[in-house]
């Protein structure tokens, strides 16, 4: 199961162009035009429509820090599945 993913922003390589704000579909990214851009992870989707259209390659996806309120446990595999009936 892959965990969800947040834009983060590389800071020292932002331009402030603000396509990535223009990008979001939920309002995610803080910041005005030649400013640093900063991420509200708690208002991202993840959709990662930031991302291609930042000039500077400066956003990146990172996994969600897991916490007691959203963990989950795991599927169990086909393997455990397979071993159990035979």
């Amino acid at each position: 199961m892959k965990r969800p993913q947040v834009a983060q922003v590389d800071e020292p390589r932002c331009i402030g162009c603000a396509l990535c704000i223009a990008a979001c579909p939920v309002d995610a990214i803080a910041g005005a035009p030649g400013f640093l851009h900063a991420v509200i992870a708690d208002y991202c989707i993840g959709c990662k429509l930031c991302v291609p259209p930042c000039p500077g390659d400066c956003i990146d996806m990172v996994p969600v820090d897991q916490t007691l309120n959203d963990w989950k446990w795991p599927y169990p595999s086909t393997q455990t599945q397979e071993a159990r009936v035979s």
